[in-house]
């Protein structure tokens, strides 16, 4: 959902002066990336608007899907 998340979070990683983690690196990329993370608050306010009555499609809140894409991503750079 975030495009050149890889480069983003590869920049905040790198900008982090304490040790990175899940939570800091949430934090620094709301002040760094503000419209990116507009953009999926408003995807998600979409989404939810759009869902039939009584139909409901799990999808996670922006917060949530972000922690786990930067979780993700964190875990690809210890296994490097």
């Amino acid at each position: 959902m975030i495009l050149g998340k890889e480069d983003k979070f590869k920049s905040i990683f790198e900008s982090l002066k304490e040790q990175p983690n899940e939570i800091n690196m949430f934090s620094e990329f709301l002040k760094t990336y503000p419209e990116e993370w507009k953009q999926l608050k408003i995807i998600f306010s979409k989404f939810n608007r759009s869902k039939n009555f009584g139909k409901t499609i799990p999808l996670p809140k922006p917060e949530q899907s972000l922690k786990k894409e930067i979780r993700i991503w964190l875990k690809s750079q210890n296994d490097n």
